[in-house]
């Protein structure tokens, strides 16, 4: 027995001297991030693994929720927005089953309380209101930079950090504290669409594809190295609130199923380096997002930023209706692309060119749009209604005439 553990501990001395040369390597070629120094390293055909402290420890068999710490893998979750709240109950349940190979929520992060309704009142996120029902630590620091939050995250020593939909820049000493990184939810098949709303400027340009990606989180935005992606073809009916959902869900599961491998270091030999030169942006959206100019969108460009937009800011265009002195905000809910041309023998801008119409097979209001295309509208609100679909508001015209004008209203 002597001897055999002194075989074990020459094996295991080896194994630290050759991951501690290949790190040093690494590093003289180029920095290697934190988190990719801390992850254990796995001898070649040994069940044998670097722990925390530098010891060898024998893996005869799985190891167990927490093993080679004495305690249970600790993430540290940050997020705001209900689709957020959504990966975070993902996580709760995949801990309680234990999957994910052993982990717990060990605090959450969140934006602080924001003023929202008519009434303005000051509400948790999401995300914050679940972790309180949980019973979960909650920070809700105004920055991320803030001494105070920081110090909170040092003391619960996390293993992970995971975000989803956070909000908030993460500076490097943020990134520096959870001993094997963040991992971060992207709903863009990285590196296409970094930035603030990578799903609605997908989807506003049209494209076949969307997808989602789990990446480690480096200073530079959305550019560290990709860990799961996976795909989801498009038929240009998808709205952004319902798939951004389903992004979250299914990079949250996709999170989880790689968590063995985070935890005992193999998921290295798998990231993939993302193309900077492929790389495209997403920028935030704003109020101003929301105008349809008609006369400038073809169809097609119209009914992609409904989609695209429609959880915010929505989409609006003018309309006059006859008898009336002013136009008004209609927004846009529903919409597909005609399959035939509007506007007639009108002249291209004229009001009888921005007549809306209504089809009945299709049940669809119609409005002719650049290029002669046609963009029909089945679901719609004027400013103070409810919204009603195609049919509703065209009986309610009582034969009246409606067109959509350009211009922002007096």
């Amino acid at each position: 027995r002597p001897a055999v553990a002194a075989a074990a501990e020459t094996d295991g001395a080896t194994t630290a001297v050759m991951a501690s040369m290949m790190v040093a390597l690494l590093s003289a070629a180029r920095p290697v991030p934190r988190f990719l120094q801390a992850m254990p390293v796995v001898a070649p055909h040994s069940r044998r693994v670097l722990s925390r402290s530098g010891c060898v420890r024998c893996m005869s068999t799985p190891a167990k929720a927490g093993s080679g710490r004495g305690e249970t893998r600790r993430i540290v979750f940050l997020g705001t927005p209900s689709v957020a709240a959504r990966s975070l109950e993902l996580l709760l349940e995949a801990s309680r089953a234990g999957e994910g190979g052993g982990f717990e929520i060990a605090a959450v992060v969140s934006q602080p309380a924001s003023r929202s309704g008519r009434k303005m009142t000051l509400t948790p996120s999401p995300v914050a209101q679940l972790a309180e029902s949980e019973g979960i630590e909650l920070l809700t620091p105004a920055s991320a930079k803030e001494e105070a939050f920081l110090s909170r995250l040092t003391e619960l020593q996390p293993d992970l950090c995971v975000t989803a939909a956070y909000g908030c820049f993460l500076p490097q000493r943020f990134l520096d504290l959870p001993r094997l990184g963040t991992l971060n939810v992207h709903p863009s098949l990285l590196p296409l669409y970094r930035g603030a709303a990578p799903l609605q400027r997908c989807l506003e340009a049209g494209d076949s594809v969307a997808g989602v990606t789990v990446a480690f989180t480096v200073l530079k935005m959305d550019a560290g190295p990709v860990l799961r992606q996976a795909p989801r073809p498009l038929d240009g009916s998808e709205r952004e609130p319902e798939l951004l959902l389903e992004m979250f869900e299914k990079g949250t599961r996709l999170l989880i199923s790689a968590l063995p491998s985070v935890w005992d270091g193999s998921c290295k030999a798998a990231l993939t380096p993302q193309d900077d030169s492929k790389a495209t942006k997403a920028p935030k959206l704003s109020a101003a997002d929301a105008e349809l100019r008609l006369d400038a969108l073809t169809a097609t460009q119209a009914h992609n930023k409904v989609r695209a937009f429609a959880g915010w800011p929505g989409t609006w265009t003018l309309l006059r209706l006859a008898g009336s002195t002013e136009p008004v905000r209609a927004k846009l809910l529903h919409t597909r692309v005609g399959t035939d041309t509007g506007g007639g023998a009108a002249a291209p801008g004229s009001k009888d060119a921005r007549l809306v119409d209504y089809s009945r097979a299709g049940a669809a209001l119609r409005f002719s749009c650049a290029g002669g295309s046609v963009l029909e509208v089945t679901r719609l609100t004027l400013p103070g209604k409810s919204p009603v679909d195609a049919r509703s508001f065209w009986n309610g015209l009582n034969g009246r005439q409606a067109w959509w004008e350009v211009g922002i209203p007096a």
